[in-house]
């Protein structure tokens, strides 16, 4: 008899966004990393159009057995698919500018029955696909129960059903993930399973409801769309791009809005038996260079090597400071003074404000302790019914007891990791 796997459940959820789903590719490689898997099972994994062709490149790893072949992967498939000759190249070109074009001027569209171009592209990435994972090995996996889900997100264009083509039900094929990319302005539709399927952009974006069947602890989702913005959209570019931005959220956050809510209802006691468990939810979200804001969506076709490369680079990043983040939280959680201290730069900057008692920023040694010792030890705990987003700064709800009726004050947790160590941390209002 094997010793029970006492690891907490994960399960990771890849957002759909094109050539931005590259930032994807880095945080999955360093997710798949011996220190994270040696503390967390990934028990499922989903996607959505590119987030689609990552996810199941990190499960091929996962199944058969080398998870930490998963970076080395991703990184060979989004070479392959730069365009890195000069005539690809020019090609790229062509295609951003006609896309940004189409914000300005009423050009006639061209439809991809039409296109013979489409084919050709859908033809080169199914050859890309089979080069980068063994499809034929993905029987046996359907018939494993205790083995990782991978869902795969689609839309069926005739009946308007959502699709999640399903690894356990040996649904995992070329086709599968074609359907789920097939962007429709730029791709013919796909038949596959019956059905004759869309881009999962218009369907979930990507699936989290079909992964609590693999009855998770927690759900990590990589997303592409911003939640936010700085700035008011006033050029069409931008009004085109927050537009796309919106849209790909809007299924995602209903699902994870249904999650939270659960959540709350178990905490409450309003919700007991029925195995139903709290789910604890962590955004890693990507952040758009000065250079994709100015393309706007038309940087989502964008296959220049120097720009996969440069997400590749921030999805590792982000991996990293997500990683560090969840090991400040185990020791915040834990009630360990000593270890909290030890996550603070020697000159970090730490401050409080209402709803939290109000203190002025330090940068000493003895302002940390101090604050960790009345704050963070004593009062303050993370919130687990709310969503923790991770940046280019980790935000957590948190909350500390209110004296006055018995319950609790509502804020904020925000940290900046440089290195692995906090180099500011604030409490304050959400």
């Amino acid at each position: 008899m094997t010793a029970q796997d006492t690891r907490p459940r994960v399960a990771i959820a890849c957002q759909g966004g094109g050539s931005h789903t590259a930032f994807t590719a880095g945080v999955l490689g360093r997710l798949f990393s011996d220190d994270v898997l040696s503390r967390y099972r990934v028990v499922g994994l989903s996607g959505t159009s590119g987030g689609a062709i990552c996810a199941l490149i990190a499960w091929s790893a996962l199944t058969g057995g080398e998870p930490r072949s998963a970076g080395r992967m991703l990184d060979a498939f989004w070479k392959s698919n730069s365009a890195s000759s000069p005539a690809e190249s020019l090609m790229n070109s062509w295609m951003i500018w006609a896309s940004q074009l189409a914000n300005f001027l009423a050009a006639p569209a061209v439809s991809p029955y039409d296109n013979p171009a489409a084919e050709f592209a859908l033809d080169h990435l199914r050859g890309l696909l089979s080069k980068s994972v063994d499809f034929s090995s993905f029987g046996a996996i359907a018939d494993d129960p205790e083995a990782p889900k991978l869902l795969l997100g689609a839309v069926d264009v005739m009946s308007g059903q959502f699709k999640a083509f399903d690894s356990r039900h040996g649904e995992i094929t070329p086709e599968a993930v074609l359907a789920s990319a097939a962007i429709p302005t730029l791709f013919r539709s796909i038949h596959a399973a019956g059905g004759v399927y869309w881009d999962g952009l218009f369907s979930q974006n990507p699936p989290v409801r079909e992964l609590l069947d693999t009855e998770p602890d927690e759900i990590w989702v990589i997303q592409i769309n911003a939640q936010k913005t700085a700035i008011e959209p006033r050029t069409m570019v931008e009004i085109a791009d927050r537009r796309n931005e919106l849209s790909g959220n809007l299924s995602l956050y209903q699902e994870l809005h249904f999650i939270e809510r659960i959540d709350s209802l178990i905490e409450d006691g309003h919700l007991v038996g029925g195995g139903y468990k709290p789910i604890t939810i962590r955004i890693i979200e990507m952040s758009r260079s000065t250079q994709s804001q100015r393309l706007g969506e038309a940087s989502k076709i964008n296959r220049d090597p120097a720009f996969l490369s440069e997400l590749i680079t921030q999805g590792r990043q982000r991996g990293a400071i997500f990683v560090d983040a969840m090991s400040f939280e185990r020791a915040w959680r834990s009630g360990d003074q000593e270890a909290v201290e030890s996550y603070f730069a020697d000159e970090a900057q730490i401050s409080s404000a209402p709803p939290f008692t109000a203190r002025t920023a330090g940068q000493d040694p003895e302002s940390v302790r101090e604050f960790v010792t009345d704050a963070l030890s004593n009062s303050v705990s993370v919130d687990l019914t709310r969503k923790q987003m991770s940046g280019d700064r980790v935000r957590w709800r948190v909350r500390v007891p209110a004296a006055e009726n018995g319950g609790f004050r509502i804020g904020a947790a925000e940290a900046r990791f440089v290195d692995g160590k906090i180099a500011t941390f604030t409490l304050g209002p959400l």
